[in-house]
């Protein structure tokens, strides 16, 4: 796009349109995270974008679907897709449910009515900060935070959406931050959706390596873009009496 960010006047994006995006809130922050919600919403407005939040959406089948529950899931999916059919951009404030945008396509494939609509849909979904870094092409959302944290890089969003520099490309230029590497941090938190329902013990003792890693960084945050993958660490560092606050990376982009 040729509008540029204007870091001296206003903060929004200069230009004749303003970018026009559908929000694909997901369960988590439905139900959960209203906080992140809103904190995405606000943010994409401050870099110039025109907010939509279909109210037909709903779970993207991603739990069922993980589960071997493919047929079971096609019902939720075609809503979605149907929910997000006249949209410009989808973003989500989650890496593994924009995922499973792009996974349509293959659960649909040789479906002549749903598979181009499936295809169509995953063209147009992004990630929160992938769409800033790679869509809007911005760096700098002007962002003040302080404190020292660390970043914990999600399955879903890294391996598979393949997003992994945009999130510490923003958080690099926020003020005031220090942020930290996270030892393993290529190891999974032991949420896995449905995983740690069913594998319980085993999730449990993912989360607590996942846990004394962040201590190991001395952060005072740790900050996250997926929602499951944050409440699972927040829960077992308060079960755990640990002084480390979770975030998300939308909350702390959008402090000033």
């Amino acid at each position: 796009m040729s509008e540029k960010f204007d870091n001296n006047k206003s903060g929004k994006l200069k230009g004749l349109r303003r970018m026009k995006v559908s929000l694909f809130v997901t369960c988590l922050v439905d139900m959960f995270q209203s906080n992140v919600g809103r904190a995405t919403v606000e943010l994409l407005e401050e870099l110039g974008c025109e907010i939509d939040i279909p109210e037909s959406q709903v779970c993207c089948g991603q739990p069922a679907y993980n589960s071997g529950y493919t047929k079971e899931s096609k019902e939720a999916m075609k809503r979605m897709i149907n929910a997000f059919q006249d949209a410009d951009f989808v973003i989500s404030p989650s890496g593994s449910c924009a995922y499973m945008f792009h996974e349509y396509p293959q659960v649909f494939k040789d479906d002549p009515i749903w598979e181009p609509k499936a295809k169509r849909l995953a063209e147009k979904t992004y990630e929160l900060t992938q769409f800033i870094v790679d869509v809007l092409k911005i760096e700098d959302v002007r962002a003040k935070f302080e404190g020292t944290a660390t970043f914990h890089t999600s399955c879903h969003m890294t391996r598979l959406l393949g997003v992994r520099e945009a999130p510490m490309v923003l958080l690099k230029n926020v003020k005031g931050l220090k942020v930290t590497e996270l030892p393993g941090k290529e190891q999974c938190c032991g949420f896995g959706g449905t995983f740690s329902v069913k594998m319980a013990q085993i999730s449990e003792q993912m989360v607590d390596e996942k846990v004394c890693h962040v201590e190991e960084t001395g952060a005072d945050y740790l900050i996250g873009a997926d929602a499951g993958c944050l409440m699972n660490i927040g829960g077992r560092t308060d079960r755990r009496g640990k002084p480390i606050k979770v975030l998300h990376i939308a909350e702390v982009l959008n402090s000033r």
